[in-house]
Protein backbone atom coordinates (compact mmCIF):
# COMPACT_ATOMS: atom_id res chain seq x y z
CA UNK A 1 0.00 0.00 0.00
CA UNK A 2 1.72 3.24 -1.12
CA UNK A 3 1.77 6.35 1.79
CA UNK A 4 -0.12 9.17 1.24
CA UNK A 5 1.36 12.42 -0.31
CA UNK A 6 1.78 14.98 2.52
CA UNK A 7 -0.89 17.41 0.47
CA UNK A 8 -3.67 14.42 0.16
CA UNK A 9 -2.96 14.10 4.47
CA UNK A 10 -3.30 18.06 4.86
CA UNK A 11 -6.04 18.38 2.58
CA UNK A 12 -7.57 15.26 4.82
CA UNK A 13 -6.98 16.97 8.07
CA UNK A 14 -8.41 20.09 6.75
CA UNK A 15 -11.29 18.32 6.18
CA UNK A 16 -12.09 16.54 9.41
CA UNK A 17 -11.38 20.35 10.94
CA UNK A 18 -13.80 21.62 8.92
CA UNK A 19 -16.81 18.93 9.63
CA UNK A 20 -15.80 19.20 13.60
CA UNK A 21 -16.09 23.13 12.94
CA UNK A 22 -19.39 22.52 11.33
CA UNK A 23 -20.40 19.75 13.82
CA UNK A 24 -19.97 21.77 16.98
CA UNK A 25 -21.30 25.35 15.51
CA UNK A 26 -24.72 23.37 14.29
CA UNK A 27 -24.95 21.92 17.81
CA UNK A 28 -24.60 24.88 19.50
CA UNK A 29 -26.71 26.69 17.29
CA UNK A 30 -28.91 23.90 17.66
CA UNK A 31 -28.63 24.35 21.23
CA UNK A 32 -29.65 27.74 21.38
CA UNK A 33 -32.94 27.58 19.77
CA UNK A 34 -34.12 25.14 21.92
CA UNK A 35 -35.86 25.93 25.69
CA UNK A 36 -34.27 27.13 28.49
CA UNK A 37 -34.84 23.71 30.11
CA UNK A 38 -33.03 21.83 27.41
CA UNK A 39 -30.69 24.30 27.72
CA UNK A 40 -29.87 23.67 31.41
CA UNK A 41 -29.89 19.74 31.07
CA UNK A 42 -27.24 19.82 28.16
CA UNK A 43 -25.21 22.25 30.01
CA UNK A 44 -25.25 20.10 33.41
CA UNK A 45 -25.09 16.96 31.68
CA UNK A 46 -22.23 17.97 28.85
CA UNK A 47 -20.23 19.75 32.59
CA UNK A 48 -20.73 16.58 34.15
CA UNK A 49 -19.24 14.80 31.73
CA UNK A 50 -16.20 16.96 31.10
CA UNK A 51 -15.80 16.64 34.78
CA UNK A 52 -16.20 13.30 35.27
CA UNK A 53 -13.21 12.42 32.20
CA UNK A 54 -11.25 14.98 33.46
CA UNK A 55 -11.01 13.82 36.89
CA UNK A 56 -10.13 9.97 35.74
CA UNK A 57 -7.70 11.43 33.90
CA UNK A 58 -6.25 13.31 36.01
CA UNK A 59 -5.99 10.91 38.83
CA UNK A 60 -4.22 8.11 36.72
CA UNK A 61 -1.86 11.23 35.54
CA UNK A 62 -1.43 11.88 39.12
CA UNK A 63 -1.06 8.31 39.69
CA UNK A 64 1.75 7.97 37.26
CA UNK A 65 3.80 11.12 38.21
CA UNK A 66 3.52 10.32 41.85
CA UNK A 67 3.99 7.01 41.52
CA UNK A 68 7.23 7.95 39.30
CA UNK A 69 8.71 10.28 41.46
CA UNK A 70 8.43 8.01 44.40
CA UNK A 71 10.14 4.98 42.34
CA UNK A 72 12.90 7.46 41.40
CA UNK A 73 13.12 9.02 45.51
CA UNK A 74 13.67 4.91 46.44
CA UNK A 75 15.70 4.37 43.72
CA UNK A 76 18.08 7.12 44.90
CA UNK A 77 17.88 5.85 48.52
CA UNK A 78 19.04 2.43 47.95
CA UNK A 79 21.97 3.53 45.79
CA UNK A 80 20.90 2.41 42.65
CA UNK A 81 20.79 5.50 40.88
CA UNK A 82 22.84 9.07 41.98
CA UNK A 83 20.01 12.31 41.55
CA UNK A 84 21.70 15.02 41.43
CA UNK A 85 19.29 17.31 43.48
CA UNK A 86 20.72 20.88 43.47
CA UNK A 87 20.40 20.35 39.30
CA UNK A 88 17.13 19.51 39.47
CA UNK A 89 15.94 22.05 42.28
CA UNK A 90 17.74 25.08 40.32
CA UNK A 91 15.60 24.10 36.99
CA UNK A 92 12.27 23.63 39.35
CA UNK A 93 13.22 27.24 40.53
CA UNK A 94 13.63 28.66 36.66
CA UNK A 95 10.03 26.77 35.75
CA UNK A 96 8.53 27.91 39.11
CA UNK A 97 9.89 31.62 38.12
CA UNK A 98 8.34 31.68 34.69
CA UNK A 99 5.07 30.06 35.75
CA UNK A 100 4.74 32.69 38.70
CA UNK A 101 5.74 36.07 36.21
CA UNK A 102 3.30 34.43 33.99
CA UNK A 103 0.42 33.75 36.56
CA UNK A 104 0.89 37.34 38.39
CA UNK A 105 3.17 39.06 36.04
CA UNK A 106 5.93 40.28 37.88
CA UNK A 107 8.47 37.95 39.16
CA UNK A 108 10.03 36.88 42.51
CA UNK A 109 11.82 39.28 44.12
CA UNK A 110 15.09 38.69 45.52
CA UNK A 111 14.18 38.05 49.16
CA UNK A 112 12.14 35.19 48.05
CA UNK A 113 15.41 34.12 46.06
CA UNK A 114 17.28 33.97 48.96
CA UNK A 115 14.73 32.40 51.24
CA UNK A 116 14.54 29.61 48.76
CA UNK A 117 18.32 29.51 48.52
CA UNK A 118 19.17 29.43 52.31
CA UNK A 119 16.03 26.91 52.60
CA UNK A 120 17.63 24.25 50.39
CA UNK A 121 21.14 25.03 52.14
CA UNK A 122 19.91 24.68 55.81
CA UNK A 123 17.90 21.01 54.73
CA UNK A 124 21.36 20.06 53.11
CA UNK A 125 22.62 20.90 56.50
CA UNK A 126 20.49 19.25 58.09
CA UNK A 127 20.68 15.91 55.85
CA UNK A 128 24.59 16.50 56.53
CA UNK A 129 24.41 16.17 60.08
CA UNK A 130 22.04 13.70 60.60
CA UNK A 131 24.12 11.27 58.47
CA UNK A 132 27.33 12.11 60.51
CA UNK A 133 25.50 12.95 63.65
CA UNK A 134 28.31 11.02 65.72
CA UNK A 135 30.84 12.46 64.87
CA UNK A 136 29.49 15.98 64.61
CA UNK A 137 28.53 15.07 68.36
CA UNK A 138 31.63 14.59 69.24
CA UNK A 139 33.47 17.40 67.71
CA UNK A 140 31.21 19.56 69.50
CA UNK A 141 31.97 17.70 72.78
CA UNK A 142 35.45 18.40 72.13
CA UNK A 143 35.03 22.09 70.80
CA UNK A 144 32.76 22.75 74.56
CA UNK A 145 33.64 20.29 76.67
CA UNK A 146 30.59 19.62 77.67
CA UNK A 147 29.66 15.52 77.11
CA UNK A 148 26.10 15.91 78.26
CA UNK A 149 24.99 18.94 75.89
CA UNK A 150 21.91 18.75 74.23
CA UNK A 151 21.11 21.60 71.65
CA UNK A 152 17.65 23.29 72.06
CA UNK A 153 15.38 25.48 70.22
CA UNK A 154 16.94 28.15 72.03
CA UNK A 155 20.23 27.84 70.85
CA UNK A 156 19.41 26.90 67.20
CA UNK A 157 17.73 30.50 67.22
CA UNK A 158 20.91 32.28 68.60
CA UNK A 159 23.03 30.29 66.36
CA UNK A 160 20.85 31.61 63.39
CA UNK A 161 20.43 34.84 64.99
CA UNK A 162 23.97 35.80 64.85
CA UNK A 163 24.42 34.20 61.35
CA UNK A 164 22.15 37.13 60.75
CA UNK A 165 23.40 39.81 62.00
CA UNK A 166 26.96 38.56 60.38
CA UNK A 167 25.46 38.11 57.30
CA UNK A 168 23.28 41.60 57.40
CA UNK A 169 26.91 43.43 58.40
CA UNK A 170 29.10 41.80 55.43
CA UNK A 171 26.14 42.90 53.02
CA UNK A 172 25.71 46.37 54.92
CA UNK A 173 29.86 47.39 53.88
Amino acid sequence: MAKPKTEDASEEAKKIVDDAKNFIEKAIGDIGKTSATKQLILGTASGWITGFITMKIGKFAAVGIGGGVILLHIASQKGYIDINWDKINKKVDKISDKIEKEATGKSPDWFEKVERFVDRKIDKAEDLLKKKEKKAKKWFNNFTGDEHYKATETHIFLTSFVAGMAIGLLCGK
